[in-house]
């Protein structure tokens, strides 16, 4: 019968050779992950099981990444519970300050996932790592404590949608722009609970970070998982990385879809996603004057080389506006080293930016750029909610870091080419 990637790599889990959407199963997972928000909550429930160890020490990872460094007594509170916790199961997986990164960042960058993998996260965007041909999904604190201790979970089975992307892409547009063009189309819920393939010539073009970007934001349709069948690109990333051994699944031809849309990236411009909803997106020819008053490059979204290397490429020689908070946050201790090693930091800081340690701080309002009421924040991140950066009274606008890096420029939201 035939599968999508999807419903493949899920018969293979749940030691089926077919699945079909709808369908119950129960699958072995290959990792599990939490972080210092959601690992407390997992860390009390799967005390109460009462067994003495975690299914498999080499299968869980704990990423404070949240509130780290700890912005203040409770958040330190849970970052200590996860440390012991990880120290009393000798877990290999846990990242502590100085070694950690954003976890989404973080998690492939050190090879802990892989093509054909089945990944719970006790975070919603743990559909990341469907960029590289995995199943990966957000699930709650309690399914993640029960998975520590099993090894296993259950699924319904999604139904697939594909998205097929096809021309050639617009200069500084990227994987940022694309999944802010579909989720504008389809809405926030119009891709509830099923996986979201992403194919076509485009994506094949596309980088492994533009990748990771659009599989990130899946859940922003409301997907249970983006994927993309994995290529000679995520071949190259992965070969030497990878610790575990992998396998490349992709969809039959005849495979069912639910969906299928169609665009011609050569008509998708820049996107800017306006308050509060990310389906809010806009071309930013349509944006009109809109003044701001800080800008974030980072994030699980947006915080990987590709991005700080962009964000450099239109800041090199320029001026943060003086009414514009400039805050960049490299996604893992690596890529800090990397930007460092290429120049980038020397050029953030002479424009005016504040360079952060790796921290998820003000993509959910946690620290480290909360905004006031009235104020207005262009980011790179992947939600603008009311409230989500601070202030109920504050605005978000998504973007990706060109036009972030042009914005904190110029202080209002702007096409790169304005200042180059």
């Amino acid at each position: 019968m035939p599968m999508t990637i999807t419903e493949k790599i899920l018969a293979a889990a749940a030691g089926k050779d077919y699945v079909k959407p709808g369908e119950l199963i129960n699958a072995k997972v290959d990792l599990v992950l939490a972080n210092d928000i959601t690992a407390p909550v997992a860390i009390k429930e799967f005390e109460k099981i009462g067994l003495p160890g975690v299914w498999d020490k080499e299968r869980v990872a704990l990423v404070p990444d949240h509130f780290v460094p700890n912005k203040d007594i409770k958040s330190a509170e849970q970052a200590k519970m996860v440390r012991d916790f990880a120290h009393k199961q000798e877990l290999t997986h846990y990242f502590e300050v100085g070694r950690m990164g954003i976890e989404h960042c973080l998690l492939p960058e050190q090879g802990l996932v892989g093509p054909g993998d089945v990944i719970i996260g006790a975070d919603s965007h743990t559909c990341t790592y469907g960029a590289l041909g995995a199943f990966a999904t957000g699930v709650g604190s309690t399914d993640l404590a029960a998975a520590m201790a099993l090894g296993e979970t259950w699924f319904k089975v999604p139904e697939s949608i594909k998205f097929v992307f096809n021309g050639k892409l617009n200069p500084w547009v990227g994987g940022k722009d694309l999944i802010l063009y579909t989720i504008g189309k389809i809405g926030v819920d119009g891709a509830l609970y099923r996986a979201m393939e992403f194919c076509g010539e485009a994506i094949e073009q596309l980088s492994m970070d533009g990748r990771f970007t659009m599989c990130n934001m899946a859940i922003e349709a409301g997907g249970k998982n983006g994927i993309i069948q994995p290529d000679e690109i995520t071949r190259q990333y992965v070969e030497g990385r990878t610790k575990r051994p992998y396998t490349f699944y992709t969809s039959d031809p005849d495979a069912h879809y639910a969906e299928v849309h169609e665009f011609d990236v050569s008509k998708i411009e820049l996107q800017v996603a306006f308050p509060h909803l990310p389906e809010n997106a806009r071309s930013i020819r349509e944006a009109g004057n809109v003044a701001i008053d800080q800008s974030v490059i980072g994030s699980c979204t947006n915080g990987r080389m590709e991005d700080l290397r962009i964000a450099a490429q239109v800041l090199k020689g320029r001026k943060v506006n003086r009414r514009v908070r400039l805050i960049v946050i490299p996604g893992t201790q690596e890529i800090y080293r990397q930007a460092m090693r290429e120049g980038l930091f020397d050029i953030f800081l002479e424009a005016g930016a504040a360079v952060s340690t790796p921290t998820c701080g003000p993509c959910l309002g946690g620290y480290m750029g909360i905004l006031a009421q009235g104020e207005r924040c262009i980011a790179t991140t992947n939600r603008n909610f009311v409230g989500r950066m601070g202030h109920a009274g504050s605005e978000v606008y998504l973007s990706n870091p060109a036009v972030a890096a042009a914005s904190a420029i110029t202080g209002r939201i702007s096409h790169p080419e304005e200042v180059l």
